[in-house]
């Protein structure tokens, strides 16, 4: 290599370092509590863009700048020399014999709303998507590039608008030379190719879910494959468990889409975490504690996705504010719950049936007054008590009461 392109990345980060630096969290100013209700509805906007790392965070990173770093090694070695010609040759009607190969995909795949995205948009801005380095072949190399795959799997679509964010990153004119040309999808994959293997580290491409529901998916799972023979790059694919199936289908998607799955949320430290993150940019007078019981509430109401936790606490906020309470409590909770997600109940239902189940033996546990209220024990300090605690009402008054339940 005459220069080697990849200490022009900026060094990998790993542990507390690597989650300081992901992490988003506005400035909060507690001025704005007592600002007008317009000015604190645009505040509270701003709880969409706290960006939390998870593990899952972590291991994203990790995976797209290894992934990044193995693609730029090739560059400039003499068989990615072998390999340009080999493509150039092929643009003209030649065959491709993918002299580099290599099965440098995976995918990245995880429930709507999980976060994948969020993390890989993060992961892609600390390794510098932003920057154009400079190869020593004089070839500037766009390290991450992140397409959409077409809502109809087109082939020609997707091959077209990889040209077209090349060109805007490099001010080159390869997208418009193809359409003016009228080049035919063969000519294209010939085409991207070679404009892969000397301008791009690693391509991304996002919602590859799109494949599953049209014919059209195998082609372009197969123009995919093709791409990474005959350019060497590594290429990313990001989408939801629905495309698993499809994957698995046939041994050579399931080689080339190895990688990185995940689910919903548990019941954590980095979701209680999450939890009590948000809460404190509460734009309202009065703010309950997020205790155990409130991040347990979260869990069952969110299905453990941490997009339905943020637009949870965001309406339940946006509530207090407009009905002028200025409480975030359960009762508002619910109501957001019951009023701004009712899209969602039919997937949030199951997880809430789940945790209940898996919470019996916290529901056990007894819940008791201060000792100077003890003695004389009120029905509604018993009602107070579980609900502050997010627990079942009859279960609490069990504890200091004899309780008979009649069916009617």
């Amino acid at each position: 290599m005459t220069m080697d392109v990849c200490n022009c990345l900026p060094p990998m980060l790993s542990g507390e370092e690597l989650r300081a630096a992901m992490a988003i969290l506005p400035d909060y100013n507690e001025a704005i509590r007592g600002a007008s209700v317009t000015d604190r509805l645009i505040a509270l906007s701003e709880l969409y863009r706290v960006y939390i790392p998870s593990q899952m965070s972590v291991e994203i990173y990790s995976k797209i700048y290894l992934a990044l770093l193995r693609s730029l090694q090739k560059k400039e070695t003499k068989i990615a020399v072998r390999q340009r010609n080999q493509n150039a040759r092929g643009c003209h009607g030649g065959m491709y014999e993918g002299i580099i190969g290599g099965a440098d995909s995976f995918t990245i795949i995880s429930p709507s709303g999980a976060g994948k995205s969020s993390a890989v948009s993060r992961s892609v801005q600390l390794i510098g998507a932003d920057q154009v380095i400079n190869s020593g072949l004089n070839n500037k190399v766009v390290p991450c590039i992140v397409v959409q795959c077409p809502f109809d799997s087109s082939v020609k679509g997707l091959l077209l608008e990889i040209l077209r964010v090349v060109d805007e990153r490099l001010g080159s004119s390869y997208c418009q030379k193809a359409i003016r040309a009228k080049a035919t999808t063969d000519m294209l994959i010939g085409s991207v190719s070679q404009v892969a293997l000397n301008h791009i580290g690693l391509l991304i491409v996002d919602e590859i879910q799109n494949v599953v529901a049209n014919k059209q998916g195998k082609n372009l799972l197969a123009s995919l494959i093709q791409l990474i023979n005959n350019s060497g790059i590594s290429v990313c694919m990001v989408g939801t468990p629905e495309c698993l199936p499809f994957f698995q289908s046939a041994p050579q998607l399931a080689r080339r889409s190895l990688g990185l799955q995940y689910t919903e949320f548990p019941c954590n430290q980095e979701f209680a975490q999450l939890c009590q993150v948000l809460f404190r940019y509460a734009y309202v007078q009065d703010v309950m504690e997020c205790s155990s019981a409130v991040v347990q509430w979260l869990y069952e109401h969110s299905g453990g996705i941490a997009a339905n936790v943020v637009s949870l606490v965001h309406d339940a906020l946006e509530l207090a504010i407009l009905n002028g309470t200025e409480r975030l409590d359960f009762e508002v909770l619910n109501m957001a719950y019951k009023q701004r997600m009712s899209m969602l109940h039919g997937y949030v239902v199951p997880s809430l049936k789940s945790s209940r189940q898996k919470t019996k033996k916290q529901d056990e546990i007894p819940l008791c007054l201060p000792n100077e209220q003890q003695e004389d024990t009120s029905i509604a300090q018993l009602v107070e008590l579980a609900k502050n605690h997010g627990r079942d009402v009859v279960a609490v008054i069990r504890q200091y009461y004899s309780v008979e339940e009649v069916c009617l």
